[in-house]
């Protein structure tokens, strides 16, 4: 094992790493921006080294700053968190041609993920199911259209390089889906500097649910249980929940093992996620299709981590160093039912950012209640970055208690100073689709129509 690392993030994720890495003996190194000086992360980190201006293009994007911090602290790794450089197939080449090693899967991979088009075409390869769509990018609006009217309206137009629920739009008709090819381009080419975009079925009525992979130093690939993720909003998670509702067992062994297979046409090593779409209107509503990897942690972890009695950080360290995990993967019993609430800094009917200082901060606590925050009373939520201020993680014996037991920690949970979403998960947990467990990606638009 390495003696010491530099987490190249910030917030809740930053200060999630420095817990299991300090556990373990290693001696941390945070980098952050200006604006981010006076957060938790910063203080508990055994180093810290301001890397730039608050703008994230200038400091936590910047790869010459993160591996001059690197170098001047003697860090050994780097792990890169969620978000920012943590899928950037560059860094982690550089950082591995400085001599460093890099707490992720290998460039390779994370290149063959990021085009969503070329991983499609891999995944159908290895067998993985993928959903009816173009196999080449798509260029201009008349190919669009043509390869549309194979597929069948309504279709989704993607942005190859897309990620987080941006760059991707709908279309039911040959006019609206004219008009979308313009503008998902346009948008691709400015946020990805890429405008290649492909053309896939878009499913009305879908669940959104993903299984956690872990590469092992010897070229295994487990996979650790699924995720249920459909509790959106503009396309990105708020809530999730493990095990899904929607998933019985035979369907569960089947996206396991195309999860797996998914990593290993990779050599995937480390943490990663196969997010799936599965299609509840199918007969007998148990077709799922590939929708992408995560080379990365990603934030709902957690929720894995509490039903498989495990630490995700630890065993990310542990492959990277060329170690086994301190578990014994066919001893693995998932236990009860675990849901994770992002608790944002926007307003609970529009989703607004809502940043400001935070003058009360009271965490629940409890029996199966976990609080991973990057905020605490007297600090500021700045508006450069994520709205995201904590993951509200709760553990129970089954899914009606875990959905109770959230609710008494929702309003346990004050935050005073920028606006929260805390009333918002107090209406999800207690609407009576979410407690039914048959809800899909559509539930939010619902609850707010």
């Amino acid at each position: 094992m390495f003696d010491s690392l530099l987490v190249a993030n910030r917030g809740e994720i930053a200060r999630r790493v420095i817990r299991t890495a300090r556990a373990m003996g290693l001696r941390t190194i945070a980098v952050n921006s200006e604006a981010d000086a006076d957060l938790p992360f910063v203080a508990e980190a055994d180093q810290a080294v301001t890397i730039g201006p608050a703008n994230p293009a200038e400091s936590y994007r910047n790869v010459a700053a993160v591996l001059a911090a690197a170098r001047s602290t003697g860090a050994a790794a780097i792990h890169p968190g969620y978000g920012f450089l943590s899928e950037n197939a560059d860094f982690a080449r550089t950082v591995a041609d400085a001599g460093l090693i890099w707490v992720g899967p290998s460039a390779q991979a994370i290149t063959a993920m990021g085009d969503k088009i070329a991983a499609r075409n891999l995944m159908a390869a290895a067998g993985v199911p993928v959903a009816p769509g173009t196999e080449e990018p798509v260029v201009g609006a008349a190919a669009a259209v043509a390869a549309a009217a194979e597929i069948g309206y309504p279709v989704m137009i993607k942005a190859a390089a897309g990620g987080g629920g941006m760059g991707m739009a709908v279309a039911g008709d040959a006019a609206a889906l004219a008009t979308q090819y313009e503008t998902v381009t346009a948008f691709a080419g400015r946020m990805f500097g890429d405008e290649k975009v492909f053309i896939e079925r878009y499913f009305p009525s879908v669940r959104h649910v993903e299984v956690q992979i872990l590469g092992l130093a010897d070229g295994t690939v487990l996979a650790l249980g699924e995720r249920d993720c459909s509790v959106q909003r503009r396309n990105q998670k708020v809530a999730e929940e493990t095990p899904s509702p929607a998933v019985d067992d035979d369907l569960r062994a089947r996206m396991l093992a195309a999860a797996s297979a998914a990593g290993r046409a990779v050599d995937y090593r480390g943490a990663g996620t196969v997010e799936f779409l599965l299609d509840p209107t199918a007969d007998p509503g148990k077709e799922f299709y590939f929708l992408e990897m995560n080379t990365r942690l990603q934030v709902e972890h957690p929720i894995t981590e509490a039903v498989l009695g495990i630490d995700l950080v630890a065993a990310q360290l542990r492959v990277a160093a060329g170690e086994h995990p301190d578990f014994d993967p066919a001893a693995l019993r998932p236990r009860g039912h675990a849901i994770e609430l992002r608790i944002n800094a926007e307003d609970s009917k529009r989703f607004l950012p809502g940043p400001g200082t935070i003058t009360e901060w009271i965490e629940p606590s409890g029996d199966g209640v976990r609080v991973d925050a990057g905020y605490a009373s007297g600090t500021t939520v700045t508006p450069f970055y994520d709205s995201l201020m904590a993951k509200l993680i709760v553990h129970a014996d089954d899914r009606q208690q875990a959905v109770q037991r959230a609710a008494e920690a929702v309003r346990a949970f004050t935050i005073t100073g920028p606006k929260s979403n805390l009333a918002f998960h107090a209406e999800l947990l207690d609407n009576p689709e979410y407690r039914s467990g048959r809800y899909d990606t559509g539930l939010v638009g619902r609850m707010r129509s």
